[in-house]
């Protein structure tokens, strides 16, 4: 039966661009059935999802958008399964939420229990169950016999991400209260909500999982495997994602990279537990997704009462830079601000002090910053009571006296100084530790998360873990920030979280509580914000431990990495840059011999290496000659000139087959101009390298190539023994095709050397 249908458009004033058309008809064999498919051509995505007779609706179709959609009317009958020998009567075909009921055999997707006991869903969608509001559509289904309601949300951003969330309601409706006919409340009993996991269908050809693995000093570490039958997973169960998380989970075709081959990345917006999965069973096609991992008893719902999932992202591309672009143009739609301000400029004091504070090293430190262009001063570790090392204070969030006395050499007179040299003043917190050894955790040692009385969780870093679900912990952790924030001018603070969260019970209720505690720093985030306009807040975590959409969506920067090493740092940086937009991965000079690594570098290098995303120094200045500072103010200078540009761009990775170099850029919104960073970590296998390819450029246009002002000196950095022809100040003009299709030859550098070229349209 060949159904065309004039669908019904639903694009409203709200869509800006995106539309949602509903089109209905019956399969060959009589079933009735719906489709809804929704595109954002502005963006070049769409989706298509299938619904027959009252099941759940499967996604059927996600990628570019279609010439003719109402002929996907016809899609049941193009893609739904046979029945095979050796199965049940239906062959397992995925819905959004998978269950036994509908034939599924892969892992759990749906984990519910009353009472301990398990329960065995099946859902059918309510009458008229469809609801679109400009770019998200709302489907409503009700399991009558378990007494359970579900709301499933699905949206397409204007920057072209799908996401989804389910609502799960312990009553039979949809918005958590209970329906009249339903089953009375002591016999509904409560439910324990122990997994909702959500997911992606991506074609048989997405046979191969790009993934990130690693550990403190070397986060985000790509690593592949054949997308198998079976499930690969990435699991993360110490409150927060943490250094060896995949900040997506990505099948594309084999060998897709960053400029080729088609891809599709799924992320979960949490900045708790969860869990990023790749799934084929023998009977589907492969399934991309993730959750939030609950510890068990940790969700449970009484009559009435809902649990809401985080946002599962999904975006897809030819190569990767489309992929990063789509989750780039979100979170900057998230930070409307930066629009208006250039990202300042930012001297950290770790690693040029430690916890050597006092008001005249950090008073001369800031005269040097302010020389070298900083624009943002922020005096980390060290600042509070007891605090001479990282055993103990921790907790005590008031000034410590000893270190900065009341008067003409106080942390408010430090903070006053700075801010009269035009700098902004920032401050360090962590706000969700606490030291053992500390006047709070000795008050009240019930604010300290642990899940048995005579003993405590194991420590990290002398540390345990605040409990903010203790409403008397929140009240003085928010209250002691919001009073320093007021009473020292805090333009800016960073956020610490260095200890893993382990054996996660509150206290104050007797319950696991990952969940309440990450919507509590969420709460935090916000609350600190609406009181004082203009503050920004960082995420940190022992660097790069907590980097999500959920926390993105209230923090203004990114610590990728505590190691500063340029050479660890351009891996670190490239995959970050997947998530994460340029201008919020901080990124910073430091010294050499790196602290972490102990590897030396040139100034060059690490200059270059921290250039394109929020630039910031972690080095004590003092210490350095007058031809370093020099060197240093030229290259803030240049970002200065640049970074407009790269807070509003694409960012772009070249492909190689050389495993020894590296090429990053950013073009401009209007291709008009780029800056590209060319890396030679180690030696290569071709000397001189081989020509490298310009990607993202106008492939109609053409364009000057010559070397960045502060990269036009190869003394001491480049092996070549002759001229390099584009490699002076005139540069040479060349077409955007030649450029990506044959590029231009890098100069000849020793390992461990990096320089900067822009493109100019002529």
């Amino acid at each position: 039966m060949n159904n065309v249908v004039n669908g019904t458009d639903r694009t409203t004033a709200a869509n800006a661009g995106g539309t949602w058309r509903i089109f209905k008809g019956k399969a060959n064999d009589g079933t009735e059935s719906t489709t809804l498919y929704g595109e954002d051509r502005d963006a070049d995505i769409a989706v298509t999802l299938l619904m027959q007779g009252s099941d759940l609706p499967r996604i059927v179709q996600w990628g570019r958008p279609m010439a003719h959609p109402e002929y996907l009317v016809n899609c049941n009958d193009a893609v739904r399964p046979q029945r095979v020998s050796g199965g049940l009567d239906d062959t397992d075909w995925p819905s959004i939420i998978p269950t036994q009921a509908e034939a599924w055999t892969g892992s759990d997707r749906l984990v519910l229990r009353r009472d301990g006991v398990e329960l065995f869903c099946r859902f059918s969608m309510t009458d008229d169950p469809i609801a679109i509001d400009g770019r998200r559509v709302a489907i409503t289904a009700i399991d009558e016999v378990q007494g359970l309601a579900l709301l499933w949300e699905c949206e397409i951003t204007q920057s072209g991400l799908l996401r989804q969330r389910v609502r799960l309601s312990n009553g039979r409706s949809t918005d958590g209260s209970e329906s009249d006919g339903s089953r009375a409340e002591n016999e509904l009993g409560t439910l324990s909500v122990d997994k909702i996991e959500l997911a992606y269908p991506v074609p048989e050809e997405a046979s191969e999982i790009l993934s990130t693995t690693g550990h403190h000093l070397r986060e985000r570490s790509p690593q592949r495997q054949p997308f198998n039958i079976g499930r690969v997973e990435r699991l993360s169960m110490v409150g927060r994602p943490d250094f060896d998380a995949s900040l997506l989970m990505t099948a594309g075709v084999p060998g897709f990279g960053f400029s080729h081959g088609e891809a599709y990345s799924a992320h979960v917006g949490w900045s708790g537990n969860s869990v990023l999965s790749a799934e084929r069973t023998t009977y589907t096609q492969g399934l991309i997704g993730g959750a939030e991992q609950l510890v068990g008893g940790e969700m449970q719902l009484g009559q009435g009462e809902s649990y809401t999932t985080p946002w599962v992202y999904g975006s897809y591309g030819e190569g990767l830079n489309e992929v990063a672009s789509r989750f780039h143009g979100f979170v900057r739609s998230m930070h409307p601000l930066f629009a208006k301000k250039p990202r300042p400029v930012i001297l950290n004091t770790w690693e040029a002090v430690y916890f050597d504070h006092s008001f005249d090293t950090l008073k001369a430190l800031a005269d040097k910053a302010r020389d070298s262009g900083v624009e943002r001063f922020v005096v980390d570790d060290g600042w509070f009571m007891h605090r001479r090392d990282d055993t103990a204070g921790l907790g005590d969030w008031q000034i410590d006296p000893a270190v900065w006395p009341e008067g003409e050499k106080s942390l408010g007179a430090l903070a006053r100084y700075v801010h009269a040299l035009g700098m902004e003043f920032g401050l360090w917190f962590e706000p969700e530790m606490v030291n053992p050894d500390s006047d709070t955790a000795r008050a009240h040692p019930d604010w300290i998360m642990h899940a048995n009385r005579d003993r405590l969780p194991m420590q990290g870093r002398s540390q345990q873990v605040m409990d903010l679900t203790n409403p008397e912990a929140y009240a003085y952790v928010f209250d002691a920030m919001d009073t320093l924030v007021d009473s020292l001018g805090i333009d800016y603070i960073k956020w610490d979280h260095n200890k893993l969260v382990t054996e996660p019970v509150s206290p104050y209720s007797g319950l696991p509580c990952v969940h309440a505690q990450t919507e509590a720093v969420y709460r935090i985030f916000k609350t600190l914000k609406q009181r004082h306009p203009g503050l920004e807040i960082e995420t940190c975590s022992s660097g790069g431990g907590r980097v999500d959409l959920g926390i993105l969506e209230f923090a203004d920067r990114i610590w990728a990495s505590d190691c500063v090493d340029p050479v660890e740092r351009a891996d670190i940086q490239r995959y970050t840059s997947l998530l994460v937009p340029p201008e919020m991965i901080g990124e910073h000079v430091g010294a050499s011999p790196a602290h972490s690594t102990m590897r030396a570098t040139s100034q060059q290098m690490r200059m270059a290496m921290a250039f394109f995303g929020h630039l910031g120094i972690e080095w004590d200045l003092q210490k350095q000659d007058d031809e370093a500072l020099q060197r240093l103010a030229q290259w803030v200078e240049a970002y200065k000139r640049n970074r407009t540009m790269f807070e509003h761009g694409t960012v772009v990775h070249a492909d190689s087959s050389d495993p020894a170099i590296r090429v990053d850029g950013i073009v401009s919104e209007d291709k008009s101009h780029a800056v590209f960073r060319f890396t030679q970590l180690t030696t290569s296998q071709h000397y001189p390298v081989a020509p490298i390819r310009i990607p993202g450029l106008d492939a109609e246009g053409a364009y000057t190539v010559r070397p960045l002002s502060v990269s036009l000196d190869l003394d001491g950095i480049g092996n070549g023994q002759s001229e390099l022809g584009w490699w002076n100040e005139q540069g040479s003009v060349l077409p955007g095709e030649f450029l990506a299709e044959c590029g231009v030859r890098p100069p000849s550098l020793n390992p461990a050397q990096a320089v900067l070229f822009e493109l100019v349209r002529v």
